[in-house]
This record gives C-alpha cells, structure tokens and sequence, in this order.
C-alpha cells in the first residue's frame, strides 16, 4: 500500500509540473514568459516568417546561386548559401576568411562543379 501512496505522488507532482511547470511547454499551450505567444515578439506577429532570398552569391567562389538549390550554412545568425559542398565545408573552416568585406573573396585553389 505504501508503495502505491508512493508512485500516486510521484506520479500527481509530474502531473504538476508537466501542467504548469517548465514541462506545460511540452504540452502544448503556446505560451511562456507571462502568457505572450512564443511566436510573437517586439514588432512581430505570430503570422511572420522569414523566406530566404531569390538568390545569393557564394562568399567562397563568387557564383550567384538559387536558394532553393543551394547548399546553406548558418554563421553568427546570418545564413549562407553555396554552389556545391565543397564550397560550404570550405567556408564552414573557416569563415572569418570570406567575410571581411561586402566582397566574396575567390579561393586560391582551382574551383570546378561536376
């Protein structure tokens, strides 16, 4: 019986926290930091979402590539989109590299998509 008593607690205070503790975000009300929408912030609403660009330029090789095609990689909360792997692995090693300036910087290696 008293192993019964026991587990009813347990199971009553994961109950609580689940409800109304850091948990009640895996339950799916929505909502935190004193009831505002996870979604919405200062300037946002719920129904805003970030598209990428048309299009973009590599930082490692200079090509103009599509986003939807492309390879992307995200540095410091920008993100960056590549011809190929080779080009984002490139870049991913060392990104201080290419983005000194507004300008792509070519890579000393010969550059060849297959």
């Amino acid at each position: 019986m008293e192993l019964l008593a026991t587990i009813a607690l347990w199971a009553g205070l994961a109950f609580l926290m689940m409800r109304f503790g850091c948990g009640a975000h895996g339950t799916g009300h929505g909502r935190h930091n004193g009831g505002t929408p996870v979604e919405a912030g200062p300037g946002r609403t719920s129904s805003q979402r970030w598209t990428p660009p048309e299009k973009a330029i590599d930082p490692v090789c200079g090509e103009t590539v599509r986003t939807a095609n492309a390879k992307a990689s995200l540095h410091e909360g920008h993100a960056y989109y590549f011809c190929s792997r080779d080009c984002r692995e490139i870049f991913e090693a060392a990104p201080e590299l290419y983005l000194a300036g507004d300008e792509p910087r070519p890579r000393q290696t010969e550059h060849s998509h297959a």
